[in-house]
């Protein structure tokens, strides 16, 4: 097969369209009853010649149809409210990787937000404040960045001056990014001593307000696990 011109049978090999090719002038088509004119078939070498360029084709095709197949696998679903996330290990971005389950034994909120995203830069300092007030003392802050460029969100947490931990997710499965139910950000998922989900919120908030620090409260005493996000 000809890849360029996807063409199967005589002329593949040159690039030469198949409904242009000529066995010699007046000569009768190509797929012609033999037992009409012995005298007319074509020469065994150009039969030989068909025969090999349609068992290119069909050793090609399977080559081709396997791109097509990985494309069409579905995204995992986001783990639901009251589920408990599965363990992965998450590259660092302002430290170390390290396993989401060490995390576990105390409260955990996980902010997921993107350098070129202007809501998740504007929540990023208040943030900061919670994971540094008496209230946020009770809680670990960690930020996931769905960044295509590793580059442009070390550059964002410098220019921030972060300093809670931030890890990056990472294609083409962007498993973070689904298991947390990012089709959106920012979004912000609250996740209990044992790893179960008890709340995800989107869009951008002033986490160190006594607002959203009330609904955190309410969401980890289990009265706010039903509330869906803004």
């Amino acid at each position: 097969m000809n890849a360029r011109r996807g063409l199967c049978g005589p002329g593949a090999e040159t690039g030469q369209s198949v409904r242009n090719t000529r066995i010699s002038a007046g000569a009768k088509p190509l797929y012609f009853s033999r037992t009409r004119d012995p005298r007319r078939r074509l020469p065994v070498s150009s039969i030989q010649a068909f025969w090999r360029s349609i068992a290119a084709c069909a050793l090609t095709l399977p080559v081709l149809a396997t791109p097509a197949t990985a494309m069409a696998a579905p995204a995992s679903p986001p783990v639901a409210v009251g589920q408990v996330l599965p363990d992965v290990v998450m590259s660092g971005l302002n430290g170390p990787r390290r396993q989401l389950s060490s995390y576990r034994g105390r409260p955990l909120i996980i902010n997921v937000w993107a350098s070129w995203c202007g809501p998740c830069r504007k929540e990023a300092a208040s943030l900061e404040r919670l994971a540094w007030s008496e209230a946020g003392s009770r809680y670990t802050v960690i930020g996931i960045s769905t960044d295509d460029d590793r580059n442009a969100a070390l550059n964002w947490l410098r220019h921030s001056n972060a300093t809670i931990s931030h890890y990056i997710d990472s294609g083409p499965r962007w498993i973070l990014e689904h298991m947390l139910g990012a089709s959106s950000i920012p979004v912000t998922v609250l996740v209990d001593a044992e790893g179960r989900v008890v709340a995800r919120f989107r869009g951008a908030r002033d986490w160190g307000s006594a607002e959203s620090i009330q609904l955190i409260e309410r969401a980890f005493a289990g009265r706010g696990r039903s509330a869906p996000a803004r």
